[in-house]
């Protein structure tokens, strides 16, 4: 380890833990020193008579209880193994150029080089230790030069932690840049080879390994009230050592970014603006473009090189980008893998899984799709299925077909049903007077108010009860809200009837060797881990629907095509251009029932709302 003041700091909040780990060993060493003091104050004839014999009968069982106690909560904090970070690991075989690069970054920096590289789904890099047992074997012969270690320098000295790097850089970064974003990190390995602060990580993993293993919900009475006492040994242990395990984190983080300084300082700054611009076009491409294709059960296959395209896009569009789209004559980062394609869908998958709790493989409800196919892959097939959705839920309210001399005779789906439907000349709810109850009401009570007797022919669903989405749908009409409400629970009904995809990997073909899977090393119960948006609410569900009905009218009469915008997601081309925003005329119609902004759209790109559109 290096003299930066920042190691100095490591080391000593390292001792510190370490010196709270040796008081807990003596705490529970010290009942089993009293009792051997009285034994052997027995033996020797020194400590006897009816008091001592007392003491050494109640002192020995409860030393044995406490070494039992002592032995069971250290093997629970060897034994549990650490979290572990779900990526996707990079051979050298795949990758021979990439691990080169960090090993001469390593040299450079005088540091121990990264015992693998694995990379994650996300706009962040950091270093890993993998060495638990749980983890899988120790790194192969052949990688052991990369951290510049000899055959079975594993058992000698402390394994390199891996290097983990966010996808997206790879693909948006050029070389350099991704060499200047990396220094400082790759630099973290030199305080990590010290053995006190290796110890003291280790220390801190494993007592947080045993709170997640003794918090896991158990039905076994005698093991949960065993579980429970080691919790709370480990919590206490860990609150103790909480406040110096996180100053030892930033001293390493400091004496890291210290070292770093001397390797490519001018362009690491230059490289940061690009870390944030890649953080950026990421979280907009997984949430606009990515998503609504997850949620009809295909996952883009090419999400990294769809980075590059949706940060272009930006460059075009925002003059302060204008200069980003010039270094794309530069060689990229992801030269550096022998099968970008490959890793690129690997990651991609990966993405989903945690994003959106896909399955860990492909399968017939779970297949990817190219950018290429997305329009009509993604975009055609989700307005279709949320406009046929829409007239369900109208069919079950017993709305009426749309009426008048255009209107389709055998009563198909039309945009005019929908439109006639939520024309309300009511006030919007927030308006309107309470009930008995003071909640206001969701649905009409008494006639039309054109006068006509409901349809006939079914009798329609009761409204769903109301919930937290009431709220939402204040200053909409009593129409907007109640078709709103219904749309919610229709949807709910869907996802909950849907079959649970397994949560298992696929298993090998034939004759592949038994290789640890890195996905089957991290618990994935709780898919997904991180939930790219909140659960639309009821106004959001039924402007999205809306918008899915009227795109299917424009493409059914009126030319249109589905199209993919790289920043916003599925989008209507007509006449090859992207179309108008939607959004204040379809608001319009929920909260005022007004109709006109959105017909006099329709009628300027020629959309004929009494005409049948096609659903799924």
């Amino acid at each position: 380890m290096g003299v930066e003041a920042g190691a100095q700091v490591a080391r000593a909040r390292a001792l510190v833990v370490l010196r709270i780990r040796s008081r807990a060993l003596a705490v529970a060493l010290l009942p089993a020193a009293v009792a051997v003091i009285l034994l052997a104050g027995a033996f020797s004839g020194r400590l006897v008579g009816p008091g001592w014999d007392a003491a050494r009968w109640v002192v020995t069982p409860v030393a044995v209880l406490v070494l039992l106690a002592a032995a069971g909560i250290a093997l629970v904090v060897a034994r549990a193994r650490p979290a572990m970070s779900p990526t996707v690991p990079i051979a050298e075989e795949s990758a021979p150029d990439l691990y080169r690069m960090v090993r001469d970054l390593a040299d450079r920096l005088e540091v121990p080089a990264p015992s693998a590289i694995a990379l994650t789904p996300d706009c962040d890099s950091w270093l890993e230790d993998r060495t638990h047992p749980a983890h899988g074997p120790p790194p192969p012969e052949e990688h052991d030069d990369i951290a510049g270690a000899g055959k079975h320098a594993h058992r000698r000295h402390p394994v390199a932690p891996v290097l983990v790097i966010g996808s997206p850089f790879l693909w948006w970064m050029r070389v350099g840049e991704l060499r200047a974003v990396l220094a400082p990190v790759v630099a973290g390995t030199g305080p990590s080879a010290h053995p006190d602060i290796a110890a003291a990580r280790r220390f801190v993993r494993g007592l947080d390994a045993a709170v997640a293993v003794t918090s896991a919900p158990r039905r076994d009475p005698v093991s949960r009230a065993v579980l429970a006492g080691v919790g709370w040994v480990a919590r206490l242990l860990l609150r103790s050592c909480r406040l110096h395990a996180a100053e030892l984190e930033r001293g390493v983080a400091a004496a890291a970014a210290e070292r770093a300084q001397a390797v490519d300082y001018g362009l690491r700054i230059v490289a940061q603006e690009q870390v944030g611009l890649a953080y950026a076009g990421w979280d907009r491409l997984l949430t606009r473009v990515a998503l609504p294709a997850w949620r009809m059960g295909r996952w883009p296959s090419r999400l990294d090189a769809g980075v590059v395209a949706a940060l272009t896009e930006l460059s075009r569009r925002d003059r302060l980008a204008e200069g980003f789209a010039s270094r794309l004559g530069e060689r990229p980062a992801c030269d550096l893998l022998e099968e970008p394609g490959a890793v690129d869908e690997s990651a991609s998958l990966l993405a989903a899984r945690l994003f959106h709790g896909g399955p860990a493989g492909p399968g017939p409800d779970w297949s990817p799709v190219d950018w290429s196919e997305y329009p009509e892959e993604v975009v055609d097939r989700k307005w279709r299925i949320d406009a046929a959705r829409l007239h369900r839920v109208l069919d079950a309210m017993g709305v009426r077909p749309a009426t008048g001399p255009a209107a389709p005779a055998t009563g198909s789906p039309t945009l005019s049903r929908v439109l006639d439907h939520l024309t309300d000349g009511e006030a919007p709810l927030s308006q309107r007077s309470t009930g008995p109850t003071g909640d206001a009401s969701l649905t009409h009570r008494g006639s039309d108010p054109s006068g006509e007797a409901p349809l006939p022919t079914r009798s329609p669903e009761p409204p769903p009860p109301p919930d937290d989405d009431e709220e939402d749908l204040t200053g909409t009409t009593p129409r907007s809200a109640n078709l709103a409400a219904r749309l919610s629970a229709e949807l709910g009904r869907e996802e909950a009837a849907a079959t649970p995809r397994p949560s298992t990997a696929a298993s090998p073909a034939p004759g592949t060797p038994a290789t640890p899977d890195p996905l089957a090393l991290w618990d994935d119960r709780a898919l997904p881990l991180f939930p790219l948006q909140p659960p639309r609410t009821a106004r959001e569900l039924l402007a999205d629907h809306l918008t899915a009905m009227i795109c299917c009218a424009a493409m059914d009469t009126a030319g249109a095509t589905p199209g993919l915008d790289w920043l916003d997601g599925p989008t209507l081309l007509h006449n090859g251009e992207r179309t108008a925003d939607l959004a204040p005329k379809i608001l319009t119609l929920i909260e005022e029932g007004d109709p006109t902004p959105l017909r006099a759209w329709l009628a300027e790109l020629g959309i004929r709302p009494e005409k049948p559109v096609r659903l799924v």
